[in-house]
């Protein structure tokens, strides 16, 4: 019955915003995300805690405004997708903006494949149709959640866009190795790797503190020879801009696990500067540094794929649903 009644309100939501008036639907998910907002709920003061660390000369003040720009940012990711089935492809040229697509393009036209990692900012199913429209359809994976038909419905619609959406359990199908067979072909594929605090995850600075960071993208493009090329995203006013920034080259130095480390690293730095510009547009709801987490998940272990990180509709630490992922990359929901 739960599942039915969680199909039925995002199916309902679907079918009704996606028709309705741009500026209507606009005003009606801003109204939502201040409503949150004022609430104060967990997902609100985690967010606040979040943003503290990124910036922490705010006052109190300063730091609720920052987080009620947040929530906003957020309800207009949702708002978007919901939406984006009945966007025309001269809407979405219009409203996406990339720097760097030069890096992008040489390194799929050289035959080596990408792998494009991105944190959870602005709305990465936009930017995901946009590269599709470019000319470059892409891999991405995808966390299995229940209830099936939303999780269906979730790949369907990304699929409708492009991309090609790998189940992380159930599907009868070795993941990394088909990405990494995906790479080998030349091809492009899109993972999220902001946040994986499993075990298996490497241990990064970020803003000062220690967390985790998946180390799916840089372990496989050890393995393939693929571009590793980790993207920031932001809105700004009605545009989703976005920017690809310089390779992270595997070290020359170094056994496999102090290169991923490296790497891991290296696109850490690239995402917290990302961040800092554009704190308001990091949807991380959830607890993210290591010093917020229960002792028993701070433990340190080698690089190796492993488990997902969890997304909307898991019980615990949640948040949104994602549109790419992969086993150590922090695996997405639908």
């Amino acid at each position: 019955m739960k599942d039915r009644l969680v199909y039925s309100a995002y199916a309902s939501g679907w079918a009704v915003l996606k028709h309705l008036p741009e500026p209507v639907a606009r005003g009606l998910f801003d109204r939502i995300a201040d409503y949150a907002w004022r609430r104060r709920g967990k997902r609100v003061l985690q967010l606040e805690a979040n943003l503290r660390r990124v910036r922490p000369g705010l006052d109190e003040a300063g730091l609720r405004e920052l987080s009620r720009a947040g929530m906003r940012s957020y309800m207009r990711y949702w708002m978007e997708s919901f939406r984006l089935p009945v966007w025309s492809r001269q809407r979405v040229a219009r409203d996406v903006r990339v720097e760097g697509f030069e890096q992008l393009r040489a390194a799929m036209e050289s035959g080596r494949g990408a792998v494009v990692a991105l944190p959870h900012m602005g709305n990465w199913d936009l930017a995901g149709a946009w590269v599709a429209l470019e000319g470059y359809p892409f891999t991405t994976v995808a966390e299995r959640l229940k209830p099936e038909k939303l999780f269906d419905r979730f790949v369907a619609f990304r699929e409708s866009l492009g991309m090609e959406v790998l189940a992380l359990t159930g599907g009868g199908v070795n993941v990394v190795g088909t990405l990494a067979r995906r790479l080998r072909q030349g091809r492009l594929v899109c993972l999220v790797g902001d946040r994986d605090l499993s075990e298996a995850g490497i241990e990064v600075s970020f803003f000062g503190e220690a967390t985790r960071m998946p180390a799916g993208p840089a372990a496989l493009c050890q393995r393939t020879g693929a571009a590793l090329l980790p993207v920031s995203l932001w809105y700004d006013g009605p545009l989703l801009r976005a920017r690809i920034h310089p390779e992270v080259a595997v070290p020359p130095e170094g056994d496999r696990k102090e290169k991923t480390r490296a790497m891991v690293q290296a696109m850490a730095d690239v995402w917290e500067r990302g961040i800092r510009e554009h704190p308001e547009d990091w949807h991380m709801l959830q607890r993210f540094w290591l010093a917020d987490l229960p002792v028993r998940a701070t433990v340190d272990e080698a690089a190796q794929p492993a488990g997902a990180d969890r997304r909307a509709g898991q019980p615990a630490d949640t948040a949104r649903p994602a549109p790419a992922g992969e086993p150590a990359a922090g695996a997405s929901g639908p």
